[in-house]
């Protein structure tokens, strides 16, 4: 009896792997469509995700499947979507540098696909005529955070005040992270306000480790910060859960944080009066855009009919917003 529960187990489990870490739903005659997301547990892309599976009901079938932030791991998946004959591929990828070679496959097996958020090389994008990218244009992500920082400052600090800033960048390389962090100060010094770089560091969009920068940033410079910038909201939620811990945010202490994406956790810490500002990265529409895309690619229909604007024939740029303690109602 033993034997034959574990042999069921056993194959229970190789049929759940046959995409790790994934969720699907059974073809039912729809067409399918493989997407691959760099993590799971990123918070921004779970909305994403939601939102494509959500867009996708009674219309399509989605395999989509966690690429553990493994490159290698992503290049297998995209190579089992390609076996299974997907209409069409979706990809997030973990290393914007691996689309070329994903698009070589997909060329090779005529599979059509959308890149989403991690936005490819632009030789990669122009290598084929059936690959397409869907995101949002993180300059401008970048300069209303620094709007966001520029107006705060001026209604509260002296003019000519220097301020001094904390930056907490995401992945290293990655174009929304090394674009936030050039276009958000810009933004301050074109306001007219004179910034000092007190440390910059990456903290990979994570809390945990955004929190554990944090804390150094503190032990080490202490009342000399005067605003912190971070690249993502879980990392802004990071830096106002160690200031906590040496008494902001409470009895008028404060020092002003801000984020980017308006996730639900940082629309509360609006509400709460711990986070300055964030901006909205539109989860909701870059994860219809890239459906809409990947859906008209899988039934052969042309995707410059597919609801959104096409910029050079392959892009679908989301817009972005600022969102501050005036507006964030309107977001939650």
């Amino acid at each position: 009896m033993k034997k034959l529960l574990i042999v069921m187990l056993m194959l229970m489990v190789m049929s759940a792997a046959v995409f790790a870490g994934g969720e699907s739903e059974k073809s039912d005659g729809l067409p399918q469509i493989g997407v691959a997301i760099y993590k799971f547990d990123d918070t921004f892309m779970s909305y994403v995700r939601n939102a494509i599976t959500n867009n996708a009901k009674g219309k399509a079938t989605i395999n989509m499947v966690d690429s553990q932030n493994a490159q290698p791991t992503q290049n297998d998946q995209v190579d089992q979507f390609i076996t299974k004959k997907m209409k069409s591929i979706a990809i997030n990828p973990v290393d914007r540098t691996a689309a070329g070679a994903i698009i070589s496959k997909a060329k090779a097996a005529n599979v059509p696909v959308v890149f989403f958020n991690r936005e490819p090389f632009p030789n990669d994008m122009k290598s084929w005529d059936k690959v397409y990218y869907v995101g949002a244009k993180a300059e401008e992500s970048g300069t209303m955070q620094g709007q966001i920082a520029a107006d705060w400052w001026k209604a509260n600090k002296p003019a000519g005040t220097v301020l001094r800033y904390i930056m907490l960048k995401g992945e290293p390389g990655h174009q929304d992270a090394e674009l936030r962090t050039e276009y958000s100060i810009k933004a301050v010094q074109d306001a007219g306000i004179k910034v000092q770089l007190l440390a910059v560091d990456t903290a990979m969009w994570d809390r945990p480790k955004a929190v554990e920068k944090m804390d150094a940033f503190w032990a080490r410079f202490g009342n000399q910060i005067d605003m912190v910038f971070c690249n993502n909201d879980d990392m802004a939620l990071g830096v106002i859960e160690s200031l906590r811990k040496v008494g902001f945010f409470t009895g008028g202490k404060y020092l002003p944080v801000v984020g980017v994406d308006a996730t639900a956790p940082a629309l509360q810490a609006l509400a709460e009066g711990t986070l300055l500002g964030t901006v909205l990265n539109d989860a909701k529409n870059q994860g219809k855009a890239t459906y809409d895309l990947a859906y008209a690619l899988a039934t052969g229909a042309d995707p410059a009919n597919a609801g959104w604007k096409l910029t050079d024939g392959k892009y679908v740029w989301v817009p972005y917003q600022k969102v501050t303690k005036d507006n964030y109602k309107q977001f939650q």
